[in-house]
């Protein structure tokens, strides 16, 4: 029997979007053939990759397949009651998007004329419960077998921190997924935070300066290339969300693929840098249609939905 292949992954972030890379996980994790030697994750992909290396460590793959199930459905059991729901016509017509959604509209408006400081001084937040309740993050620090890298950008200096495995608590994962407009800056060791989107969607150096594995597998939810002009002011809003939250990744790998082209042209060492091998899982056809209100939307039967997505093109 062969060795296992050994990979890396990069999980993008994107809200409720995340449930496709939980498929691929799904998929991936199911696979005998992989192992997984390290994680990056931005925002719900930082999510996935804690809620993983704490199923790992509780009971290996299947352990961390169950985690992620019961992660996600927690996270759909959290907005069964949110203003966050689609119209009885959407429901009708089979659309994902929230951009009809009085609640949605009410608060989109009301999110651009007062801060979160204004509108929830208590600084509740449900998914922050969600994480403490479901990931036991000693066993995230304690799961040798994996490295984790988690990042967040910081208010003060605008620069990317990252976050490791061995240092790993909710407040981390909270601000890597802290959009300022929505959520209070997340304050670690005194610096404040917000989503680490804006300077890496995911961080892809960690993975190849400390990891050994050399396929580095992208797993993309925000579409680059759409074909139409968007016309429509929601749809403007959410081709500039796309766009800022895909920079950061498109600058890293033509850093990286520069590095490459020095190691084969022999003016780098390949002992000292990694000639990696990029891979990408994306589902652009399944994705393009779903505005940026779907990032929102955790029903039950939206989630399954894109882990099916995320499994089938997984397998494929």
């Amino acid at each position: 029997m062969k060795e296992p292949k050994m990979i890396e992954l990069a999980l993008q972030g994107g809200g409720s979007h995340g449930a496709f890379t939980w498929g691929v996980l799904d998929r991936l994790l199911e696979d005998d053939r992989i192992l997984i030697e390290g994680i990056s994750g931005t925002s719900a992909g930082a999510m996935n990759a804690v809620v993983v290396a704490d199923g790992l460590d509780r009971g290996g793959k299947e352990g961390a397949r169950e985690a992620l199930t019961r992660f996600w459905t927690g996270v759909s059991e959290a907005g069964r009651f949110s203003p966050f729901q689609r119209t009885p016509l959407d429901r009708l017509q089979g659309r994902w998007t929230l951009d009809n959604s009085p609640g949605y509209i009410f608060f989109d408006l009301l999110s651009r004329m007062v801060s979160p400081y204004q509108i929830n001084p208590m600084n509740i937040n449900p998914l922050r419960d969600l994480i403490a309740e479901l990931v036991d993050f000693e066993h995230v620090r304690h799961a040798e077998g994996i490295k984790l890298f988690v990042a967040a950008t910081n208010v003060r200096t605008g620069k990317q921190k990252i976050f490791r495995r061995e240092e790993m608590t909710a407040d981390m994962v909270m601000a890597s997924a802290c959009l300022p407009t929505i959520f209070q800056a997340v304050e670690i060791d005194g610096e404040a935070y917000w989503d680490g989107g804006y300077m890496g969607n995911p961080a892809l150096f960690p993975l190849v300066e400390e990891c050994r594995a050399r396929d580095l597998v992208i797993v993309q939810i925000n579409p680059i290339v759409r074909q139409r002009i968007p016309r429509k002011a929601a749809d403007i809003m959410n081709r500039l969300n796309e766009i800022t939250f895909n920079t950061s990744l498109i600058k890293e790998i033509r850093s990286l693929s520069l590095l490459k082209k020095l190691i084969e042209v022999g003016d780098l060492e390949e002992e000292s840098y990694k000639d990696a091998l990029f891979h990408r899982i994306n589902a652009d056809v399944e994705l393009e249609p779903l505005g940026v209100s779907s990032k929102v939307n955790v029903e039950w039967a939206f989630l399954k939905h894109l882990h099916d997505v995320g499994y089938r093109i997984t397998e494929a």
